[in-house]
């Protein structure tokens, strides 16, 4: 059985994909293909693979998370799926501490090394959502101003611009982490929104297209923001519309630039880390396999701009 394990990132329409999976759970069971999304992996399948409070002593916590997942994994094979889709953002990690570190899931790496234990070998694939940086921090931002996070300051947008870790150092550090895995790399712009598309590209297989149009989770624009914010923080607003748009010119230009290095070096083939999914909808065909060579991004600089994954 092929297991997937799709960890977004936040932001990049994975409520909607896994809404739309939820939705269609019957008809993609008939085609074999079995889903786990947050309803499950968030009732406790996972207690025990990260730490933090345990009713049991952390030894026995770890050791039972392995335990019931193999047990799950089982159960799916004798049901006769042949192939498992896993969805949960919260993988990956924190949009909170994105926000408040101002960098992009510095403690991926640790984070996937242990669930790569916790699945003990089973699995074969993760799936990465990307979205250019500027969308992507400006989406954070405007969905955590609206609960409760501070209004970001010039200081505070700058960090955001400027931080020399992005998509390419997150890859990275989850290849790193999984190095006999594939990775495959959805860009939002291509698959944004279009969740048959994606579940095709990961499982080869023609997806449903009912459901396909539902949109959850997305942006408020600027006079719904308004409403969440103090009077002085909402003024700041005054001569916006439609999406917040909280970088400058410059700021912009700085995350648009890095993203565009991500996908030349996705395009590039990633240094055989990754590859960028293909958006096979129309025509599914088989799932495609490749080879990757277990080197770590660029030789010269990569050791420099790559946050350490502890």
């Amino acid at each position: 059985m092929k297991v997937f394990l799709h960890i977004g990132a936040h932001r990049c329409a994975t409520t909607t994909f896994q809404e739309y999976m939820r939705q269609n759970r019957a008809q993609t069971a008939h085609d074999g293909i079995a889903y786990w999304g947050p309803q499950v992996t968030r009732s406790g399948l996972f207690q025990g693979v990260l730490p933090g409070p345990q009713l049991l002593p952390k030894g026995d916590a770890k050791q039972r998370a392995r335990g019931r997942i193999k047990l799950k994994l089982a159960s799916e094979r004798a049901t006769g799926f042949d192939q498992l889709v896993v969805s949960d953002e919260n993988i990956l990690g924190s949009m909170r501490q994105n926000l408040h570190l101002g960098t992009l899931y510095g403690d991926a790496g640790d984070r996937l090394d242990r669930f790569s234990s916790a699945f003990d070998g089973e699995l074969t694939d993760v799936v990465v959502n990307i979205r250019a940086l500027d969308h992507y921090w400006t989406s954070a931002l405007t969905y955590g101003v609206a609960r409760g996070f501070p209004f970001p300051t010039e200081d505070m947008l700058d960090r955001y611009a400027k931080s020399q870790r992005s998509w390419r150092d997150v890859i990275t550090d989850i290849a790193t982490a999984l190095p006999n895995v594939n990775i495959w790399v959805q860009p939002f712009e291509t698959f944004g929104g279009r969740p048959n598309a994606q579940l095709s590209s990961m499982t080869g297989k023609r997806a449903p297209r009912a459901h396909a149009r539902i949109r959850l989770a997305r942006s408020p624009r600027v006079e719904e923001l308004s409403a969440y914010l103090m009077d002085q923080d909402a003024a700041k607003l005054a001569d916006q519309y439609g999406l917040w748009r909280p970088f400058n010119t410059e700021q912009t230009a700085l995350l648009r630039e890095t993203y565009a290095d991500d996908i030349m070096w996705l395009v590039a083939g990633a240094d055989g880390l990754a590859r960028i999914a293909e958006d096979n909808q129309e025509q599914a065909e088989d799932a495609k396999t490749f080879r990757r060579t277990l080197t770590r991004g660029r030789p010269n600089d990569q050791n420099r701009r790559l946050a350490g994954s502890g």
